[in-house]
C-alpha cells in the first residue's frame, strides 16, 4: 500500500454555477449552488485516499461549523485526521468557486485557519513522514512551513511533489528540495513570464523551470494531457477525452494520482497515465472532493480504453 502525508489547505468550497462569468460589475443569475469539502491540500488528500492509499493529512481549521464539516469528511474517506489542529480563533479556510456552463472555474480563496499551519504542525508529523512513501505539498499554506517540510522529507530519503499553486516566486533551495513540480499553465507563466500557448511555448516554460532549479517539472496541460521535463528529455502525454463538466480540483487529482502511482513503485510514464485518467475523470463531475474518482473506476476506464 502506498503511504502518502499530505501538507496543506483545508477549505470549504462555496461552488456557485452559472452560464457564464460575469464581468465586472454585471449581476447573473445563477443555475446551482453547493458547498463542498476542498482545499487543495485535503483534495489530495481525498483523491488519494480513494486511490486505496493510506493518507494522513496535516493542516489547520477553526473550531466552527466548515471545519467539523471538513474533518469528517476527509475521515469518511478513511484519510488520518489526527494531525489537523483546530484553532479557536481563526475561522476556516473558505474558497468562492464560479463555474460556467463549460466547466471552466474561477476561484477566490480566504486563507483562514490554513495560515496558521506552522513549522511545529510539521515536526508534530515526523514521525507519519519517517513511514511514508511520499510527501504532497501546496502552497495555500504559508510557504515557510512548505520549505521546513520539503527540508524535512527531502532529508528523510522521501518522495516530494509540489503542487506550486496559488503560484509565487520559489526559492532555489526549495526547488532543490522537491523531487517533482507540478505546475499548470498558468503557474508556469507566473513562474517563467512566458505565455503558454502551445506545445512549443510549454516545453519552452519547462526549460525555463527546470533551469531555476527544479529536477522535474510535469506541466500540466488540462485537457492536452502533460509534458514531462527532465534535463534534456521531454515528453508529451496526451490527455483522456471526456465529458467535461467542472474542472475543479482536477490538478489536485492528477497530483494524488501520481504520488499513488509512483509511491507504489510504478515507472514514470506509468504513473503519468494513469493520473491522467485520475484528473480526467475528476473532470466529470461538480465540485472538488464530490468529483474525486475511486480505484475501482479509474481502473475500469483504462481497461476500456486500453490504456497500460
Amino acid at each position: 500500500m502506498a503511504d502518502v502525508v499530505v501538507i496543506g489547505s483545508l477549505n470549504m468550497d462555496l461552488v456557485t454555477v452559472t452560464q457564464r462569468m460575469p464581468q465586472v460589475g454585471e449581476t447573473r443569475k445563477g443555475i446551482d449552488f453547493r458547498m463542498i469539502p476542498g482545499g487543495k491540500g485535503a483534495n489530495q488528500a481525498v483523491a488519494a485516499a480513494r486511490l486505496d492509499a493510506k493518507v494522513t493529512m496535516v493542516g489547520c481549521v477553526g473550531d466552527d461549523y466548515f471545519g467539523n464539516k471538513l474533518q469528517s469528511a476527509l475521515a469518511t474517506d478513511n484519510v488520518d485526521i489526527s494531525l489537523i489542529r483546530t484553532s479557536p480563533d481563526i475561522p476556516t479556510g473558505i474558497a468562492s468557486i464560479t463555474v460556467d456552463a463549460g466547466g471552466a472555474n474561477s476561484i477566490v480563496i480566504v486563507q483562514g485557519a490554513n495560515a496558521l499551519c506552522s513549522l511545529q504542525d510539521v515536526d508534530a508529523a515526523e514521525k507519519a513522514i519517517r513511514e511514508s512513501k511520499a510527501v504532497m505539498l501546496q502552497l495555500e499554506v504559508p510557504i515557510e512551513t512548505v520549505e521546513y517540510a520539503a527540508r524535512l522529507a527531502a532529508k528523510l530519503g522521501k518522495l516530494v511533489i509540489l503542487d506550486p499553486a496559488p503560484a509565487q516566486p520559489l526559492s532555489p533551495e526549495l526547488l532543490s528540495m522537491v523531487d517533482i513540480l507540478t505546475p499548470n499553465e498558468s503557474e508556469a507563466e507566473s513562474l517563467t513570464g512566458r505565455r503558454i500557448v502551445d506545445l512549443k511555448s510549454s516545453r519552452l516554460a519547462a526549460a525555463d523551470i527546470l533551469g531555476g532549479g527544479a529536477k522535474v517539472v510535469l506541466l500540466k496541460l488540462g485537457a492536452q494531457g502533460v509534458l514531462y521535463a527532465k534535463g534534456n528529455q521531454m515528453e508529451h502525454i496526451t490527455g483522456m477525452v471526456v465529458e467535461t463538466v467542472d474542472t475543479t480540483a482536477a490538478g489536485d487529482a492528477f497530483n494524488a494520482g501520481l504520488a499513488v502511482a509512483l509511491a507504489e513503485g510504478r515507472p514514470i510514464f506509468q504513473a503519468l497515465k494513469f493520473a491522467n485518467v485520475v484528473g480526467a475523470l475528476s473532470t466529470t463531475r461538480i465540485g472538488a472532493q464530490t468529483s474525486l474518482p475511486k480505484r475501482a473506476e479509474v481502473e475500469q476506464f483504462m481497461l476500456d480504453k486500453q490504456i497500460v
